[in-house]
């Protein structure tokens, strides 16, 4: 087992689908009076978020305490970061402090692998800048996994604001591993030019939602982050919506096994319409609780799997 999950490109296929199937065994526990496991008994689990959050945030806590481990919740707001701290500085101090493993959300892209050289405990990726966020990765994968039954040969749509997506770059690199094909699609503006090079030779690109539908196991839907644009990068959300948007009309031109992902937060009534959010096919629920599982897998096979 790899120490560190700095990228989606750190996980071979028989590493992701060990993941997996652990975060299978995992979910099992929700079923439980008792949700808890001893196995990481005695380790400490540190979040460091320097930017908000709440789903990936919350779920890791989640995942660490069901695995019995102490969690410290560290934010940059009201730390000694707002007083001018470095990145490497506040390693240290968490290294004196014994952390076995730290989950980090940073602004800059390349924060977790700077990270992973300044503490000898694991690092997990939870997001860094524009770059990647595999753990969301990993549990898209178990989510289409568990309601299609395969990932092998899938259809998957990303669609969006792939540019500034770091959950698009982790998927295409963890899908084509396991054996799905990826289409990306979006305004051209949006869509950088060497995607395809620079992740997944096999990933193809349209900028035609209606013709890409009609082919898909899964549709994915990106939220326009309007607050890294520094640019107009469309002409108005309205026009971005009628292009780009799923609504009920797009839905029904999908195959009827088809499921619509998102990983959140929303902006319905722009990426994505409150009917076809809540629907049947939608699996954006399923993904919250799925992320608690995929991560509880993520931290036991990372510190405690050889046990």
């Amino acid at each position: 087992m790899i120490k560190h999950l700095r990228s989606a490109a750190d996980l071979d296929a028989p590493t992701a689908t060990l993941i997996l199937d652990t975060a299978a065994e995992m979910a099992a526990l929700a079923g439980r009076e008792v949700k808890k496991l001893p196995t990481l008994r005695g380790r400490t689990v540190v979040n460091l978020f320097y930017e908000d959050s709440t789903r990936t945030r919350i779920s890791f806590e989640a995942a660490a305490k069901r695995l019995s481990a102490d969690v410290i919740n560290f934010s940059a707001k009201g730390s000694s970061v707002s007083k001018g701290e470095s990145l490497k500085d506040t390693a240290l101090t968490l290294q004196a402090m014994g952390a076995d493993a730290v989950v980090i959300r940073h602004p800059a892209s390349g924060a977790p692998h700077r990270l992973a050289a300044w503490v000898d405990g694991s690092v997990v990726n939870a997001g860094d800048g524009t770059h990647e966020h595999p753990t969301q990765a990993l549990l898209d994968a178990y989510t289409m996994r568990s309601r299609l039954g395969r990932l092998d040969g899938l259809r998957v749509a990303i669609v969006g604001d792939v540019l500034h997506s770091r959950v698009a770059r982790s998927n295409v690199l963890l899908l084509t591993t396991l054996g799905a094909q990826v289409t990306l699609v979006g305004p051209p503006t949006l869509i950088p030019l060497d995607v395809s090079a620079a992740l997944s030779p096999s990933t193809k690109v349209s900028y035609d939602l209606d013709s890409v539908l009609p082919d898909m196991d899964v549709v994915m839907m990106l939220r326009v982050q309007t607050e890294r644009m520094q640019d107009s990068y469309f002409p108005s959300a309205r026009e971005y919506s009628r292009r780009y948007g799923l609504d009920l009309a797009r839905m029904r031109k999908l195959p009827e096994h088809a499921i619509v992902m998102h990983p959140g937060p929303m902006n319905r009534g722009m990426e994505i319409t409150p009917e076809v959010a809540d629907s049947s096919r939608s699996t954006i629920v399923e993904q919250v609780a799925n992320g608690v599982s995929a991560r509880m897998a993520v931290l036991y096979l990372l510190l405690g799997g050889k046990a």
